[in-house]
C-alpha cells in the first residue's frame, strides 16, 4: 500500500481520489493537486501499468506546467487501469464510468493523454459537460490532430538550440515515442530545417542516417503499423533509441525511459523532454554534468495543455498556435537565461520560477 502521505508538501495534493466501479470493473486513480490558480486540467491516461505515485508526479507536473505557462488553471492528473487497445465498446464503458465516478470533482478538467484521444473526451463531456481536447464538430480544438504539443516543442528547439550550440538546419533529431506528440514534433522541427535520423515506438527503432520520410513513417503509424515496418532504415530494438547519435533527442512517451542505467549510452547536445516526466533525476543531474542541455518536461511539453486552456475559455485554432509560440518562446528563454546566470540545471530554474508563480496564486486565495 502506497503512503499517500509521502507525496504531501506545501503545494499539495488537496486530493488524491480512489475509484473502482465493479460493474465495468473500472480502477482509477486522480490526483487534484492545486487549484490555486484555477480549476485544475490534466489529462487521463489510460495504462495497465499505472500508480498512484506516477499519477501524483505526472499532476505536480502539471501544477509546474500550468503555472509555468501563467494560465488560470491548476495543475491534476487521472489514470486508469487497463489496456487502451481493448475493443471500442468495453473502453467506451470504461472511459464513461470513469466520467460519472469524477463528476462532483469539479475542480478538475479532464483532458487526452496517452491511451486516451478526443473522443474519449467527447465521452466525457457527454456524461459531466466539462473536458478540454474535444472533437472539432463539438466545439473542441483536437489538439493531437493538430499537433500543438509538438508545435510547442518545436517553438522550445528553435530558442534552446543556440544554448547548445546547435544550428536547427541539418540538425539531426532522434524521437523516442514516434505517436501523438512525437510525429508532429518531427514534422515541425524538419520544416525548420531538421532531419529525422531514428525513431521509435513500442515495436522497435528504425535508424536512418540520411533521414526518414516523415510522412510515410507516419501513414504507416495510422495504418497500424509501427515503425519497424518503416523501408530505408536499419531496425534495431527499441532500447536502440538511446544510443541514436543525433544532435537533438525527444522523449515522447512514457515516464523514466532515460535513467541512471542508460543514460551514458545517450548520444546527444540537447534533450527537449515531449512526454511527461520522462528523464529521472539522476539520469538528469548526470547530462547537465556532461553539458547536455535538457529543457524539461513542463516548459517543453506545454503546447497541448495550453491549448487545451485556451479551447476552455472559448478560443479559436488559430489562438491556440498564437499563445503556445508566445509562451513557449518566452518561458524557454527565461528558464535558459537563469540556469546560465545562476549556473545551475535547466529544471532548478524552471522549478524555482514555476513554485513562484505557485505560491504567489496560493496568497490570493483563502484556504480553509
Amino acid at each position: 500500500m502506497e503512503d499517500l502521505f509521502a507525496f504531501a508538501d506545501t503545494l499539495g495534493p488537496a486530493k488524491i481520489v480512489h475509484v473502482h466501479e465493479p460493474r465495468t470493473g473500472l480502477k482509477a486513480v486522480v490526483v487534484i493537486d492545486n487549484v490555486a490558480a484555477g480549476p485544475a486540467i490534466g489529462g487521463v491516461r489510460m495504462a495497465p501499468d499505472v500508480s498512484t505515485e506516477e499519477c501524483f508526479r505526472l499532476a505536480r507536473a502539471m501544477t509546474l506546467k500550468n503555472a509555468a505557462a501563467g494560465l488560470r488553471h491548476g495543475g491534476g492528473k487521472a489514470v486508469i487501469f487497463g489496456d487502451p487497445r481493448v475493443p471500442g465498446p468495453e473502453k467506451e464503458s470504461l472511459v464513461r464510468a470513469f466520467a460519472g465516478a469524477i463528476a462532483c470533482l469539479t475542480d478538475y478538467i479532464p483532458g487526452p493523454d496517452m491511451g486516451t484521444d478526443e473522443t474519449c473526451m467527447a465521452w466525457v463531456h457527454d456524461e459531466i459537460g466539462r473536458a478540454v481536447g474535444l472533437p472539432p464538430e463539438i466545439g473542441g480544438i483536437p489538439l493531437d490532430e493538430i499537433g500543438a504539443t509538438g508545435y510547442g516543442l518545436a517553438q522550445a528547439a528553435e530558442v534552446a538550440a543556440p544554448y547548445a550550440g546547435i544550428d536547427l538546419a541539418g540538425a539531426r533529431v532522434a524521437v523516442q515515442g514516434f505517436g501523438a506528440v512525437g510525429r508532429h514534433a518531427a514534422r515541425f522541427l524538419a520544416e525548420r530545417g531538421a532531419v529525422l535520423v531514428a525513431a521509435a515506438d513500442s515495436t522497435g527503432t528504425t535508424l536512418a542516417a540520411d533521414g526518414i520520410d516523415i510522412e510515410a513513417l507516419a501513414a504507416i503509424k495510422a495504418a497500424g503499423g509501427g515503425v519497424r515496418d518503416y523501408d530505408g532504415g536499419t531496425v534495431a530494438d527499441r532500447d536502440a533509441i538511446v544510443e541514436a547519435a543525433c544532435d537533438i533527442w525527444i522523449p515522447a512517451a512514457r515516464p523514466d525511459v532515460l535513467h541512471a542505467g542508460n543514460v551514458d549510452r545517450l548520444n546527444a547536445r540537447l534533450v527537449l523532454e515531449g512526454a511527461n516526466i520522462p528523464v529521472t533525476e539522476e539520469a538528469e543531474a548526470a547530462l547537465h554534468g556532461r553539458g547536455v542541455l535538457v529543457v524539461p518536461d513542463f516548459i517543453a511539453n506545454a503546447g497541448g495543455v495550453i491549448c487545451g486552456a485556451v479551447e476552455y475559455a472559448g478560443g479559436t485554432r488559430a489562438a491556440a498556435f498564437a499563445v503556445i509560440e508566445e509562451k513557449l518562446r518566452a518561458n524557454t528563454a527565461a528558464v535558459l537565461d537563469a540556469a546560465k546566470a545562476d549556473a545551475i540545471a535547466p529544471r532548478a530554474a524552471a522549478v524555482a520560477m514555476a513554485r513562484r508563480r505557485v505560491e504567489a496564486a496560493m496568497g490570493y486565495r483563502r484556504w480553509s
